[in-house]
């Protein structure tokens, strides 16, 4: 059963998707909610009284099993709603993520569980990111930037790390989706000139630093 405040999850989300296991800086979670420093403070102390986290002033906040739990359950319900919306109502992918995020809090768990099912019991959402498992397990996967391959390098796109909206739209007009197959065909400090089926793009090199996949072996 997840907290009736939306806050909590968040604030737990959050931790989670910064540090994961690791000890999380109280100014890395303001920043990351975009909210002030005190109120990041407060709320660090009331879930800690809560049993949700632990909290040293010098080494950060990190979840305890409890909070843990409760942040999955949270990324599970986003995770799995964008690929509802995307899948089922054909959302563009630069929209997924406010909608799950309105949605996420409210959902009962038969809902998540027709999601689930509707959709094949997916391991990873649209963008690439896992989703964590009914019990609280997350998939492993190991991917490397594009922007980090050699030349003529056959390269599976499997993660778009990507937020801004206009970057997101860029990626999916152009077809860079998870599960695409492209090559390096050239790259500099600047810019990563790739190929993808028969069309040619000339890409950012920060652009390229938001897709991330693995090396197809030869």
């Amino acid at each position: 059963m997840l907290p009736k405040s939306h806050s909590i999850q968040d604030y737990l989300k959050a931790i989670y998707k910064i540090g994961s296991d690791s000890p999380v800086l109280t100014n890395d979670i303001a920043r990351f909610l975009g909210v002030k420093a005190p109120s990041v403070s407060n709320m660090v102390k009331k879930l800690s009284s809560m049993n949700l986290v632990e909290y040293n002033s010098h080494h950060g906040v990190v979840l305890t099993d409890s909070g843990r739990k409760i942040a999955l359950e949270v990324l599970r319900h986003h995770r799995l709603l964008e690929t509802y919306l995307k899948v089922a109502l054909g959302y563009p992918l630069e929209r997924l993520h406010e909608e799950a995020e309105k949605l996420e809090h409210v959902i009962s768990e038969e809902f998540e569980d027709r999601i689930d099912a509707i959709m094949g019991h997916p391991q990873f959402d649209p963008h690439g990111d896992p989703i964590p498992s009914k019990e609280g397990v997350m998939p492993f996967y190991e991917d490397i930037p594009l922007s980090s391959i050699a030349v003529n390098t056959p390269f599976l796109l499997s993660r778009i790390s990507a937020k801004d909206k206009n970057n997101l739209r860029f990626f999916e007009t152009n077809q860079l989706l998870p599960g695409q197959i492209l090559t390096v065909e050239s790259m500099n400090s600047l810019t990563v000139s790739i190929k993808l089926s028969s069309q040619q793009l000339l890409l950012d090199r920060q652009l390229a630093d938001l897709l991330h996949g693995t090396i197809i072996p030869s």
